[in-house]
């Protein structure tokens, strides 16, 4: 199998939860998280190809004026019966190995600005790394310590009697995905319609490098810190 890295990038035209979250004006930068994102995939090292998968015009014209050779940046228009809001996920991940023939696929977002080239080629180096160990595809998480409820207020991930609280440092360590990167090579696509296969290797991130923007407030956390990081 060959080991080229190809990196899936969907992106739909509108949004529901913050309007046009992947192309408004962010931190200042027009193009907006499309471009940065775009902007970064181009820096990595360990990325072959970017595929981008969109009906979205904004974005398609973003990614021809940054590559217009389509060398490194590839725009394949989705078709409108997988942009759509009731599109299941499975339909979208039995799609990609139809338009990706070869390799390993590196299925990141826009709305995650934080995860730079820097960390997507230390995540590739990582993949291949545990390929070797055994793992067969790659998920990035975050780490989750703290007490969980459900709907009836019961604690699900600590046995609480007798009204004692353990310290949250000594509560088992949790993982929530945070949908910065899933990897795996292409046959896993085809074989369990997956995006990873059947013992992902958990790649552990910091709070700010997983960061997705799902929420208009997500939005303004985001700017706040890149201005931060970026413009100081």
């Amino acid at each position: 199998m060959s080991k080229q890295v190809t990196f899936f990038l969907p992106i739909r035209k509108g949004s529901q939860r913050v309007k046009n979250k992947n192309t408004r004006t962010f931190a200042g930068i027009e193009g907006g998280l499309v471009k940065l994102k775009l902007e970064q995939l181009l820096q990595s090292k360990k990325i072959d190809q970017t595929v981008l998968s969109t009906n979205d015009e904004i974005s398609i014209g973003i990614a021809k004026d940054l590559d217009p050779s389509e060398s490194k940046i590839k725009v394949i228009q989705r078709p409108e019966e997988l942009c759509l809001d009731s599109t299941p996920l499975s339909e979208l991940i039995k799609y990609v190995p139809t338009i990706i023939k070869d390799g390993h696929i590196l299925w990141g977002h826009a709305t995650t600005p934080f995860a730079t080239a820097q960390v997507y080629d230390q995540v590739v180096n990582q993949y291949f790394k545990k390929l070797e160990e055994g793992y067969d595809s790659l998920i990035t998480v975050t780490e989750l310590q703290n007490f969980i409820l459900n709907s009836e207020a019961k604690i699900i991930n600590y046995e609480h009697k007798d009204g004692k609280w353990p310290r949250t440092q000594d509560l088992p360590i949790l993982y929530e995905v945070n949908h910065a990167v899933f990897m795996a090579c292409r046959d896993i696509y085809l074989s369990n319609s997956d995006r990873i296969g059947s013992k992902p290797y958990l790649y552990t991130q910091n709070q700010i490098e997983s960061f997705d923007i799902d929420w208009e407030e997500d939005f303004l956390i985001a700017e706040a810190i890149y201005d931060k990081l970026y413009r100081n």
